[in-house]
């Protein structure tokens, strides 16, 4: 039997090895797409979730926060909770086209989404709110949404014996007041991240997870569809604030939006950047509701905006979408962008019989 050489003996075990690392080396761990990328950072998965120094994570405090996210207690009349505006199953918003708080009362802007909230530089539309802790303090004393004080609220939270021992268990204080309130509603609110979409799969490596349809979307998400030059980043958003033509021109007192914080004339009609994560799931959009659906909206941008507002953000132009390409980039906002994560996707209200007494 003739020997084999050593040599040949090293090719067939060199090659396989070769091209098994080639293979590795074909799944790429960051999206890949031949476009530009508008925003100093190109879109991706959600970094790790930060927490202020002074309100650390607990499970004690985050079961506190989620049983208060669902008590409508906290309300005026009883009737109004975090969640009535936040439901889990509407993706963390309501059924819009805006709010609807007490006794019936419409607001005038629609509900942010609670999840990845935890990622906003500033809370609200108009960013009014510096912190999570801060913004879970707002709607209590707002008179269309919950309609209560601070006080009234805490003196309510006080009387129930249930909430009081948990309350010592977590900060260890006899008495509960507004800060603690807020804490333990934020430190819940930090655990609603939407997480494992199939584009996050698609970024780790999964180059199944999205289809053909919606890799093209991708593409034009990062190039000729403009969207990137706000909805970047693993958030989706660069936590700014633009006016994008929604508020038709013929609107006698249309909402002023950061304007009313600042006082720059230049934010007049601006609102903050929602993340894009989940967005199939929280139709009407906009802070005002206007848009019905994710078709109506890639038409207004295709538009570059509804009015002639002297206040337009440069960024809104004419995009001149084929519908091939309207109908890739819905595609990809619809189900790629749609978390797979169940931990959050099934959180259910808790029921008024399973909360302290």
């Amino acid at each position: 039997m003739k020997k084999v050489k050593p040599f040949f003996i090293f090719y067939f075990i060199l090659i396989p090895l070769l091209v098994m690392a080639e293979d590795k080396s074909a799944i790429k761990p960051i999206t890949e797409v031949n476009v530009h990328s508008l925003g100093p950072e190109r879109v991706g998965n959600l970094p790790i979730v930060p927490v202020p120094p002074d309100n650390p994570q607990t499970s004690l405090k985050i079961l506190l926060g989620k049983q208060l996210y669902f008590d409508t207690r906290l309300s005026e009349d009883n009737t109004v909770s975090c969640a009535t505006c936040h439901d889990p199953a509407l993706g963390w918003s309501d059924k819009g086209p805006t709010s609807v708080g007490i006794k019936g009362q419409r607001g005038g802007r629609r509900a942010p989404p609670v999840s990845n909230s935890a990622f906003n530089d500033l809370q609200f539309w108009d960013g009014r709110a510096p912190s999570l802790e801060e913004q879970a303090k707002g709607p209590i004393i707002n008179p269309v949404e919950m309609g209560n004080t601070h006080e009234v609220m805490v003196k309510t939270v006080d009387n129930i014996p249930g909430y009081v021992e948990q309350f010592k268990k977590v900060f260890g204080t006899e008495t509960v007041n507004v800060d603690q309130v807020a804490q333990v509603i934020a430190a819940f609110e930090r655990t609603v991240i939407t997480t494992d979409s199939p584009f996050d799969r698609f970024v780790k490596g999964d180059t199944k997870a999205l289809t053909d349809l919606e890799k093209r979307g991708l593409e034009i998400f990062n190039g000729k569809g403009h969207c990137t030059a706000c909805h970047w980043g693993g958030h989706f958003s660069d936590e700014r604030f633009h006016n994008l033509g929604v508020v038709p021109a013929d609107v006698t007192k249309p909402d002023e939006g950061r304007f009313v914080v600042t006082k720059n004339p230049n934010d007049k009609g601006a609102f903050k950047t929602p993340t894009i994560r989940d967005v199939e799931l929280r139709a009407p959009y906009m802070h005002n509701g206007s848009e019905k659906t994710l078709e109506d909206v890639v038409e207004l941008y295709d538009k570059g905006g509804r009015t002639g507002d002297p206040n337009l953000d440069p960024l809104i132009v004419p995009l001149g979408l084929t519908k091939e390409e309207k109908n890739a980039l819905v595609a990809f906002m619809k189900r790629a962008m749609t978390s797979l994560n169940q931990e959050v996707s099934n959180v259910k209200p808790i029921p008024p019989s399973e909360l302290p007494q």
